[in-house]
């Protein structure tokens, strides 16, 4: 049971990861694909279905964590403390600039909150990246299993860490450079006109960015934490998931070059559940790994709630998933087809 509410966590957060990703990536670079105020809301009525539900899969995670793994998500609330608040401004004033943007008629007014939307969308994107780095690196758990960390402290991965250090950056740029292809491969696919175009460009330049930046990103993670990859060997789901995101690339590129963008989205969504599906499988069942004392470490089982929990959480989670999953279908249903701006004030 511990294994199975593991990988439900792992499923939400990758869920969380594609949905609201091609819309924080949308976010990212819509100031280069979209030049005039028409072509903005163009960008912003692709996404605008979508974006406060997606952001419910991040609510979802942390639920799945609250009622399976309660204390490891009590010590890294505490320990991620600042780095959770600037989170929460990031994701507010992104909401606060898709919504005010179209108030006032006023050029200056709409350019401040598109670079207001641009810089928060960018920005959730970095955090999201180094608070992976943080899981992966480890935290300073002390003896009675709590930590905090400054934001940064000499920018090496050895004792003492902070938030940000080379490896938690470098991961937040990947991130960065995902999710910005990500949601220019899904413009592709819901746009037309000059903001196709420019997404298409954009996301076949970014893609190259990541394909480079990948094999990086993997020595700088077995630099960080050696221990993650031991063991590789017998870790099937590990393999499975990077053979996902490699298939996934090839799919964005093909996808993007032959004028599919559709099948360049769906590749894009299999890069980044495929990083993420092998990296949750290589860390299994270390929750919160300690830079110090392995022993210190925070593991699924040492975490879990008891067992007669997990089972009567599971039966609500039979329930409740196929309902999320349906209204999904349903919502991508109703706006099906290529995105025509709204006329000035009757939307977006």
């Amino acid at each position: 049971m511990v294994e199975a509410w593991y990988a439900i966590a792992a499923l939400f957060l990758a869920a969380y990861a594609v949905l609201d990703g091609f819309d924080l990536g949308a976010g990212a670079v819509h100031l280069w694909v979209a030049r005039t105020d028409a072509e903005r809301r163009q960008v912003l009525g692709a996404i605008g279905p979508f974006w406060d539900g997606n952001e419910v899969f991040l609510l979802a995670a942390g639920g799945v964590l609250f009622v399976a793994f309660p204390s490891a998500l009590a010590v890294g609330l505490s320990g991620f403390y600042f780095a959770i608040f600037l989170v929460l401004w990031a994701l507010a004033l992104r909401g606060v600039s898709i919504e005010f943007r179209s108030h006032v008629a006023d050029p200056l007014w709409r350019s401040a909150w598109d670079f207001v939307f641009c810089l928060a969308s960018g920005a959730l994107a970095v955090l999201f990246g180094a608070a992976l780095a943080n899981l992966v690196r480890g935290v300073p758990l002390d003896d009675k299993g709590w930590f905090s960390l400054s934001l940064f402290t000499h920018f090496r991965t050895e004792p003492p860490v902070g938030i940000l250090d080379w490896y938690t950056v470098l991961v937040g740029v990947f991130a960065l450079v995902t999710l910005a292809a990500h949601g220019g491969a899904y413009l592709a696919w819901k746009t037309d006109g000059p903001v196709q175009r420019r997404s298409v460009r954009s996301s076949l330049l970014l893609y190259s960015v990541l394909a480079a930046l990948w094999p990086v990103v993997t020595w700088a993670t077995r630099e960080a934490c050696p221990v993650a990859f031991v063991g590789i060997g017998h870790r099937p789901l590990a393999w499975l998931g990077a053979g996902a995101a490699v298939l996934g690339l090839i799919a964005a590129f093909s996808g993007l070059r032959s004028g599919r963008p559709l099948a360049a989205f769906l590749g894009s969504c299999s890069f980044i559940a495929g990083v993420l599906g092998a990296t949750a499988a290589l860390t299994f069942p270390v929750l919160l790994r300690s830079t110090g004392d392995p022993a210190r470490s925070i593991t699924a089982y040492a975490a879990a709630s008891p067992a007669a929990s997990l089972r009567t959480a599971m039966g609500w989670f039979s329930i409740g998933v196929p309902l999320a999953i349906g209204y999904f279908f349903v919502l991508f249903r109703l706006h099906r087809g290529k995105v025509v701006a709204a006329a000035d004030g009757e939307g977006y």
